[in-house]
């Protein structure tokens, strides 16, 4: 196996630049995933490192090689489609074994290396079927089969799971993770949905507009984001975001949203300093809001009055979107021992220590 490392690469079409001076580095075993919207950038970095296209700028180092002008066979790396791309007219072992052949492997070796990549895949007793007589999931195997047999440097996964359905996609994912820790292999894995970013991943490299916002372990992005973007982004349902003034009363520091004001811990306070008087963007995730219980629980000034407009019952807990004012916020909530209904009223707790603050100009981060 071997690290890839991407120095100040860039890349156009014509007027428009797909990638903007991307530098990483993917350590040698790696669970690398490249995450974003549509049209971010992330899967033209991919089949740059691929060699399926040209670089404008810049350098791809495949372990101490530089790739800039290497055709992709001689890459020493294996591409996992959206699409599959299976030959329809071959048995799985003949897709399996295709590369194999080509490049004039001994017999005995290629079956040797298609029956270990099938037992590792659990797909022995489908290697005399047609692509056409398999399921989805099967056929995503095969596909993952026949870049194993190749016991390439480094693994590429092209959104490799969006064509399955949504059960058959969490029973994949954690398939490709079981793979990668038997493998010990280098893989760099694309994909737009974040909870596959999450799940999956050793570190995760968040792109928007051609440009890398984020990178780091899954957690330490969550709960550190760079930017309003990444914040937006990685979670599910998505941070709540409110335009507020940072103000202070009395003794308090304060954020005041027009139809509520919460007070801000301690902790912050040093951090804050410089924006006292100024618009902030106030962040808070659905999962830090919770229904107060006004018998039981003090007031701390960090709660508020709002509406429930939606309620969504998903069985262990509820996603409650609620209104204050102008402002509109999802809660995700554990089912309460009473009924919530629409248009109730409701006392909400924000978990102050968990909030996030964001520049309104440059939206980056300040706690």
């Amino acid at each position: 196996m071997a690290n890839v490392i991407l120095k100040n690469v860039v890349k156009r079409f014509g007027a428009v630049t797909a990638v903007d001076d991307l530098s990483i580095e993917i350590k040698d075993k790696e669970f690398a995933v490249l995450v974003g919207p549509s049209g971010c950038g992330k899967t033209t970095a991919l089949r740059m490192i691929a060699g399926l296209e040209t670089i404008t700028a810049g350098q791809i180092f495949i372990g101490d090689t530089l790739v800039n002008d290497m055709a992709p066979k001689d890459r020493d790396i294996a591409m996992v489609f959206q699409n599959y791309a299976l030959y329809p007219h071959m048995s799985v072992r003949e897709n399996m074994a295709f590369g194999l052949m080509i490049r004039k492997f001994p017999r005995e070796e290629i079956e040797e290396r298609v029956q270990e990549a099938a037992e590792i895949l659990g797909i022995r007793d489908l290697l005399e079927r047609k692509p056409r007589e398999l399921s989805g999931g099967q056929r995503q195997r095969v596909a993952v089969g026949r870049a194993i047999v190749r016991k390439p440097k480094v693994f590429l996964f092209d959104e490799p799971l969006s064509n399955l359905d949504a059960k058959l996609r969490v029973a994949m994912r954690a398939e490709i993770s079981k793979l990668h820790r038997r493998l010990g292999a280098t893989i760099i894995y694309v994909t737009h949905d974040q909870v596959e970013a999450m799940t999956m991943a050793d570190r995760i490299f968040i792109m928007h507009c051609g440009t890398l916002q984020q990178t780091g372990a899954p957690l330490a992005v969550y709960g550190q984001p760079a930017n309003r973007f990444v914040a937006g982004f990685i979670g599910s349902p998505a941070m709540n975001f409110i335009e507020a003034s940072l103000v202070k009363e009395g003794g308090d520091w304060l954020i005041d949203a027009c139809n509520f004001k919460v007070r801000l811990p301690e902790a912050f306070h040093s951090r804050l300093e410089p924006y006292v008087g100024r618009q902030v963007i106030f962040g808070i995730r659905p999962e830090d809001i919770q229904e107060r219980d006004p018998a039981t629980d003090g007031d701390n000034g960090n709660t508020l009055t709002a509406r429930a407009e939606v309620v969504e019952t998903l069985g262990a807990e509820l996603f409650v979107y609620l209104t204050c004012g102008d402002h509109s916020l999802i809660a995700r909530m554990d089912v309460p021992d009473h009924p919530l209904s629409v248009g109730q009223t409701l006392e909400v707790e924000l978990k102050m220590a968990k909030i996030h603050l964001f520049d309104k100009e440059t939206t980056q981060t300040i706690v």
